[in-house]
């Protein structure tokens, strides 16, 4: 096996990034959060010769799941994540994406298997621990992979920011909590992809994020 690659695809006008998880060698991988634009996405997997074995999510909202059951359609996969408290938001995507001026964007999204607290996901032999992160979103998780020393944390964490609290099912304090007991302690080596914008190291945010002082 090869070396663990990331790849980001900004996907929809809210610019999500849908991240690409591979095996340099081998070229299988996941997606993780294919929030729409499913056709850019499936370009640049055949682009880069990528076989795809499952589709992750991280939450519920309509930028990280609106695309992953047209997805799950094209390459004919499984939909892992995220865990089930996040349920009500994957069933009112379509709902949502009408109100954002998006009708017919996006799809409601039942996913093949939902994640709790300590699960373990693999591709290869690339395995990635589930972190319970709520606060953005209720049922949101993380993907840590020890060995590699990386973490997809969705919209919990941000370079410089945190995730936004003031959509349903979000709350603060919750985040905050998340943020301390769940990424903080993972290590200030830890580099990071999050949902939207550039990436960070978990170091870095403890010593500058202003949402952490």
């Amino acid at each position: 096996m090869g070396q663990l690659r990331a790849g980001i695809i900004p996907v929809t006008p809210f610019q999500q990034n849908c991240a690409v998880l591979f095996d340099e060698e081998t070229k299988e991988g996941v997606v993780v959060d294919p929030g729409g634009d499913v056709e850019v996405i499936l370009q640049t997997l055949t682009e880069n010769g990528l076989t795809i074995k499952e589709i992750w999510l991280t939450h519920g909202h309509l930028d990280h799941a609106g695309g992953a059951m047209e997805l799950k359609e094209a390459l004919k996969v499984d939909i892992i994540g995220p865990h089930e408290d996040d349920k009500q938001l994957l069933a009112n995507i379509e709902r949502q994406s009408e109100q954002f001026g998006l009708p017919g964007a996006m799809k409601n999204c039942t996913p093949d298997r939902y994640l709790k607290e300590g699960e373990k996901v693999t591709f290869g032999d690339h395995e990635f621990e589930v972190l319970h992160c709520p606060g953005h979103a209720p049922g949101h998780v993380v993907f840590y992979n020890r060995a590699a020393k990386f973490a997809h944390v969705g919209d919990v964490l941000f370079n410089g920011s945190i995730g936004r609290t003031d959509l349903p099912g979000g709350d603060h304090d919750t985040l905050i909590n998340s943020i301390k007991e769940k990424l903080l302690p993972l290590g200030d080596d830890i580099g990071f992809i999050c949902g939207h914008g550039p990436g960070s190291r978990i170091g870095d945010e403890r010593r500058n994020n202003p949402f952490l002082v």
